[in-house]
């Protein structure tokens, strides 16, 4: 089991556990969300933010907190995406 102190010299060093592969489903997943552009998410989540406060002044409340639950959504799935990006997966 790895120690904390393991976890460290694994994140300052840029080596991976070898013991850790990605499966079949993510791996495709990551090679084909690669593909998008960053700014889609970031343009998603503003996008979305938009939409919901013209529900919110246009008076429908419900809509628009379903909707304003959206950008937090984009945004990790942006973050997400910059990982893959950068890291690239196994």
């Amino acid at each position: 089991m790895a120690t904390q102190g393991d976890t460290i010299k694994t994140v300052r060093t840029g080596r991976k556990n070898p013991e850790h592969k990605e499966g079949p489903v993510a791996a495709s997943i990551e090679e084909q969300t690669a593909k998008l552009p960053s700014d889609l998410f970031l343009w998603l989540g503003v996008g979305s933010m938009i939409v919901s406060a013209a529900f919110q002044i246009a008076g429908q409340k419900k809509v628009s907190n379903f909707i304003g639950h959206w950008p937090v959504n984009f945004l990790v799935l942006g973050l997400y995406n910059k990982l893959v990006k950068l890291e690239g997966h196994d």
